[in-house]
């Protein structure tokens, strides 16, 4: 679950293709609520700027409220790539983790949606419970944080079905799993500051592939969670949608995302400044 809700605020969702047309340039500045039955757990924060011919994102999460109390944990993570006949192309991507008890640090260099080179920092130990990586497992993949920005295909309104229509083929620098979307509803959200409006809900099935421990009892929990969902609102002047809330039920509760803020604006006509997400 925890890996979960970390691709949910760096990276849940999808990719796509775009059938006609020039992708507008847009940029998104978005700030996120991680609750657990109610109970603030943590807050997160989102900045994309994307064209026609490329994209950043970069996002940073720390724990709050109670929890904080307990163990203070931060991350910042980030990915750059060029859209390539309408599909994203990642070109690389880093997180960098820390807690009380430890540190973590991936980094990844990838071309033609295949993972060239890889650091992770502890490295992953095989043991026998564990399914080994291949480099097949490294290939036809998206990095988490690309794996959050959706491409809708044709002409038609990207706030649709069709935005569910997908499985992602995620690889995260330690473990290689899909995330399947199907569609289940049309629904209006509102942040504090910023967007008002409809956002497509999808419902999201994970299935791991490898790296993973298949006898964990958390494993084998996501895999049969019906409960997964996903709300996908528009980055402004684009054909792209990103997550705006997402929410999964665990034995102790549901734990949901939320952005609390999410303020976008095409950028046609004007000069790109990417920036970092910082600390929330």
């Amino acid at each position: 679950m925890h890996r979960f809700c970390a691709s949910a605020v760096l990276a849940l969702a999808g990719v796509g293709t775009l059938a006609t047309g020039a992708l507008a340039d847009g940029r998104l500045e978005a700030r996120y609520k991680l609750s657990l039955a109610g109970l603030e757990l943590g807050r997160a924060a989102f900045v994309l700027e994307v064209d026609e011919k490329a994209y950043t994102a970069s996002g940073s999460a720390r724990l709050t409220g109670v929890v904080q109390a307990v163990s203070s944990a931060k991350g910042t993570a980030g990915a750059r790539g060029q859209i390539e006949r309408g599909l994203l192309a990642p070109r690389a991507f880093a997180m960098e983790a820390e807690s009380d008890r430890k540190s973590e640090a991936i980094r990844m260099v990838m071309s033609g949606s295949a993972v060239m080179e890889a650091n992770v920092v502890p490295p992953v130990m095989p043991t026998p419970d564990r399914i080994p990586l291949t480099d097949k497992d490294k290939k036809g993949v998206l990095d988490p944080m690309s794996a959050a920005l959706i491409l809708v295909p044709g002409t038609e309104a990207p706030l649709s079905a069709k935005a569910c229509e997908r499985t992602l083929s995620i690889f995260d620098g330690r473990q290689r799993y899909d995330l399947t979307l199907s569609f289940e509803r049309m629904e209006d959200v509102k942040a504090e500051k910023g967007y008002a409006g409809p956002s497509v809900v999808c419902r999201v099935s994970y299935r791991p592939v490898a790296g993973h421990k298949p006898n964990r009892v958390g494993v084998k929990y996501m895999m049969n969670n019906k409960e997964i969902y996903v709300w996908l609102a528009p980055v402004a002047g684009t054909r792209m949608l990103v997550p705006f809330r997402a929410a999964v039920t665990t034995a102790i509760g549901v734990a949901e995302l939320e952005a609390q803020s999410f303020v976008t604006e095409p950028m046609v006509g004007k000069r790109a400044t990417p920036t970092r997400a910082a600390i929330p």
